[in-house]
C-alpha cells in the first residue's frame, strides 16, 4: 500500500505545483489569408494575453495591463509597434507594410487584426515571425497561409523564424 501512495503523490504533485500565471507551452498562431475581392492580405495573430502582457511590460511599460475595462490608451500603440518590428511580410520578394486594424480579447487570447492592402498578384509570400522570441526561450510561432487555393502551415522557432510559399 505504501508504494501506491508514493506513486499517487508523485503523479499529483506536478499538477498541484502548476500556477495559473505560467503555462508549459509558449505558442502563437498567425493566419494569413488572401481576400481576392478586396485585393488584400488579411492577418489574424493570436497571442496568449498573459504572454503578450509580460512582453509589453518588459519592453515598454511595467504597469501595462491588457484588460478592456482598465486599459491604457498606449496598449494599442505598443502592440502596433511591437508587431511591426517582429512580424515581416514579403510579397513577390518585396517587403509590404500591414495596417493594424484592431484587437480583441477572447478567453485568454489576444486577437490582433492586420491587413496588407493593394495586393493584386502573388507569386510568392514570405513571413518572418519573431513574436515573443525575445521574451520566452521556448516560444514557437505557427504560421498558417491560405492563399490562391493552397493551405500550408509552418512551425517557426527562434533559429528558423521564416517561411515561404511559392506559387510558380
Amino acid at each position: 500500500m505504501k508504494p501506491f501512495r508514493i506513486l499517487v503523490i508523485l503523479l499529483i504533485l506536478p499538477l498541484l505545483s502548476f500556477t495559473g500565471d505560467q503555462h508549459e507551452y509558449y505558442v502563437s498562431v498567425t493566419k494569413v489569408e488572401y481576400a481576392k475581392e478586396s485585393q488584400s492580405l488579411q492577418i489574424i495573430s493570436q497571442i496568449f494575453i498573459n504572454d503578450f502582457e509580460t512582453l509589453l511590460r518588459k519592453r515598454y511599460d511595467e504597469k501595462i495591463t491588457l484588460d478592456t475595462t482598465n486599459e491604457s490608451e498606449l496598449v494599442e500603440t505598443y502592440m502596433k509597434r511591437y508587431l511591426a518590428d517582429k512580424l515581416k511580410i514579403n510579397v513577390n520578394g518585396n517587403a509590404v507594410n500591414f495596417k493594424f486594424i484592431g484587437k480583441e480579447y477572447k478567453d485568454d487570447i489576444t486577437y490582433c487584426y492586420l491587413e496588407v492592402e493593394n495586393v493584386t498578384d502573388i507569386e510568392s509570400i514570405e513571413v518572418t515571425n519573431q513574436v515573443l522570441f525575445d521574451a520566452f526561450s521556448g516560444q514557437q510561432n505557427i504560421v498558417r497561409l491560405k492563399l490562391l487555393d493552397r493551405n500550408k502551415s509552418f512551425l517557426l522557432l527562434p533559429d528558423n523564424d521564416s517561411c515561404m510559399l511559392n506559387f510558380k
